[in-house]
């Protein structure tokens, strides 16, 4: 199976298919395997990366502090070891955190940004509730977070799919400190004041349905970023590139193809 080690971390990473680089960045508490949907349409005509991010999946679990500026800078190293930068970079919710981050502080490595259902900024409460998700984890073990965190995720009429079941098990073998230091990390984010010098072509993209980050605070992003398009996923929840990518995936391929 294929690992690097980066800034002391060993990652575990896959890529699929030849091409212009893809990059995949997967949300909190998943992992690369997340993105089959998206891998199946890509493939064919692009070289697709996943990363499991440090604490989570394969991947080595350190001790924290984490950081988005530490998740984004493993992910340039990676892209350097693997001579892949540039990449046209996708992130899903902590993934579209991290994916900013990389075009702020690494701009080299990014040709393209999508950031799917993804937030730049909170309110104190909102940064609170992050903490706590974590917190919670700690206290009681995933099982205490497990049905809020996928009642969030997917609609209810989703939940006895195959996807839904692949995530429950995914989240049942994380592990607690790494789950409790993302939060902690993603409960930092605010790269609002920056996002005006992201230069390459972006896709906001956000699920009508999303419980996690409302369709005005996406929008807010979009208007900050020069040049940006801005879509909605009519009826898609906050894992729209899981639960409904024939939603998710013609936009994302249409960009690509205007950017390419």
């Amino acid at each position: 199976m294929p690992y690097a080690t980066v800034n002391g971390v060993r990652l575990y990473y896959e890529v699929d298919g030849d091409g212009r680089t893809v990059l995949l960045l997967h949300p909190v508490g998943l992992d690369a395997t997340c993105w089959e949907s998206q891998v199946g349409a890509l493939v064919s005509s692009c070289r697709v990366l996943r990363v499991d991010l440090r604490g989570h999946g394969r991947s080595d679990v350190p001790p924290p502090p984490y950081t988005l500026s530490g998740f984004a800078a493993d992910v340039d190293a990676l892209l350097r070891q693997l001579e892949l930068a540039p990449a046209d970079v996708i992130g899903l919710s902590l993934g579209g955190m991290v994916a900013q981050v990389l075009a702020l502080e690494h701009p080299a490595d990014v040709r393209s940004l999508v950031l799917a259902d993804t937030n730049s900024n909170l309110s104190a409460d909102a940064r609170r509730a992050m903490v706590e998700r974590g917190e919670a984890a700690k206290r009681g073990g995933m099982t205490s977070v497990l049905e809020s965190t996928l009642g969030r995720w997917f609609t209810p009429g989703f939940m006895d799919s195959d996807v839904v079941a692949r995530c429950r098990e995914r989240l049942l073998a994380d592990d607690v400190q790494g789950w409790a230091a993302t939060w902690l990390a993603i409960s930092e984010v605010n790269t609002d004041p920056r996002l005006r010098e992201i230069r390459v072509p972006t896709l906001v993209i956000i699920g009508e349905a999303d419980l996690s980050v409302p369709v005005s605070r996406a929008r807010a992003m979009a208007e900050l970023i020069p040049g940006s398009t801005f879509h909605v996923l009519a009826g898609a929840p906050h894992m729209a590139p899981l639960e409904r990518p024939d939603l998710f995936n013609p936009p994302v391929l249409q960009f690509l193809r205007k950017v390419g």
